[in-house]
């Protein structure tokens, strides 16, 4: 199985925004759901297909967060990259 992987350390306040080159699979995991993405067991993510770049998404609660990008089993690879973007005023 290829991926990208990112650990991310979110609060509730932030943005994911991620820049792909191409379509891929961009997933959002807490740590035990990561582990079951490796493992190829069930488990849940926010995100999805993504078609259109940059995409953002938002972690439900904070804490360590996995930022996953794959191309779902097909051909080629995908370049990625993506940064918290916090929607917490700065004082």
């Amino acid at each position: 199985m290829n991926f990208l992987e990112r650990e991310l350390t979110l609060t509730s306040d932030d943005l994911v925004e991620v820049t792909l080159d191409h379509p891929a699979n961009v997933q959002l995991l807490d740590p035990s759901n990561f582990l079951a993405y490796k493992q190829g067991q069930p488990y849940r993510y926010r995100g999805g297909y993504v078609t259109q770049s940059p995409y953002r998404l938002r972690a439900p609660h904070g804490g360590k967060w996995h930022l996953v990008v794959d191309l779902g089993g097909g051909p080629g690879t995908v370049r990625a990259s993506g940064v918290v973007v916090s929607s917490t005023p700065v004082s």
